[in-house]
This record gives structure tokens, C-alpha cells and sequence, in this order.
């Protein structure tokens, strides 16, 4: 498995909301990452134009908010528990949730492990990046972003089954950021720290 520094500092793109324990980061205009108890906030939802959510847990409730689509992802933390085969209906779904003008969140119990994994899926399916380079994005808008180590070999994975594929075409991905650069992305590389702890978070 590689290894390699941590994410270089840069301030967290953070959305307007910032209460206590329901903190959302901004990796996209369209793609929200935060805790479970942000998405059970019917009031941070509707601030932050939320409409469609993916819920990356087992146990943790879904928005039951007027107008909030949600899909659930139903996996705990845990390296050995198989993410790999949720990625890409999840990209899948936030494309087209983004293509039809919805505000996205992506949430785990603690917003770290779970949520950011399937985040940087995305970035890697549609936004064009390298792994490196889409976990970068992920932890400059979070920084406790850290997929556990399982995660991180599914991801290199997922990596390696698109390289293989037909060619990816981010070029409406980058047109929907409207000129706007993704936060703190910069060529050096990114790696989560490395650990084994197993639960919900």
C-alpha cells in the first residue's frame, strides 16, 4: 500500500454553516461533506440548498426533511467491509443529482472516513483527478478526512478499474464549476494517516 505525506495546510473550505458537530465542507459548488447530525438539521439543509443526500452507514437516520432525496450506503467503518461495489452507483447518482441542479451531501457518522472515501470516488469518476489529487481536495475542504486503510485500497482499486475503462470526459464537471478552481489542489501528493480502528463513524 503506498504511503506518502499528509495533506499540506491550506484552510478548509467550509460552508457558510458552521455549528458545533454539523460542520460542512464545500468540495464542490454542488457537493456538501459533513456528519450525520448535520443531515438530520432541517434548517442547515434548507440554508445550504441540500436536496439530495447519500447516507455512507448502517445505523445513522436519513433526513426526513421535506423535498430531501437520500440513498443509503448501508457499511460501517471498517477496513475489511466492501465499499468498492457502492462507488459507482453512488458517482453515479451524485452526477446525475448535480446535473439536475441539486445541492449534495455526502455523511457519515463523523464525516472522516465513509463519506470522505465515496467523495473522492467522485472527484476521481467525474472531476477527471488522480486519487492523489481528489483526496487532496477532500482533506483541504475537511481536514479530518481520513479514509481507513481498507477504503484507501478501494479507492486505489476504483482507480485502477476506470484507467482501464473508456476515457473519462470531466469537461462538464469543470464547466459546472464556472471557471472556480477545487479548493487547495496543488501537485504534491496526499495520503490519509493510517489506522485501524473498526466502528460507525
Amino acid at each position: 500500500m503506498d504511503t506518502g505525506p499528509a495533506a499540506p495546510a491550506g484552510g478548509p473550505a467550509e460552508a457558510s454553516s458552521s455549528e458545533n458537530g454539523r460542520r460542512l465542507a464545500r468540495i464542490t459548488p454542488w457537493l456538501l461533506l459533513g456528519p450525520a447530525r448535520a443531515a438530520t438539521d432541517a434548517e442547515l439543509l434548507a440554508r445550504e440548498h441540500i436536496t439530495f443526500c447519500v447516507n455512507v452507514t448502517r445505523q445513522q437516520p436519513c433526513p426526513r426533511a421535506l423535498g430531501v432525496r437520500t440513498i443509503r450506503v448501508p457499511v460501517f467503518d471498517d477496513p475489511a467491509e466492501d465499499l468498492l461495489t457502492h462507488l459507482e452507483p453512488c458517482c453515479a447518482a451524485l452526477e446525475a443529482a448535480a446535473r439536475a441542479g441539486s445541492t449534495c451531501l455526502v455523511y457519515c457518522k463523523n464525516g472522516r472516513s465513509r463519506s470522505a472515501a465515496v467523495c473522492t470516488a467522485y472527484l476521481i469518476r467525474h472531476g477527471g483527478l488522480s486519487l492523489q489529487q481528489a483526496f487532496q481536495v477532500v482533506k483541504n475542504a475537511r481536514p479530518v478526512a481520513e479514509p481507513n486503510p481498507g477504503f484507501w485500497a478501494q479507492l486505489q482499486k476504483y482507480e485502477e478499474a476506470l484507467q482501464k475503462g473508456p476515457p473519462r470526459s470531466p469537461s462538464s464537471f469543470r464547466e459546472r464549476l464556472g471557471g472556480e478552481s477545487l479548493a487547495g489542489l496543488t501537485p504534491e501528493p496526499a495520503m490519509p494517516e493510517r489506522r485501524g480502528q473498526i466502528g460507525d463513524s
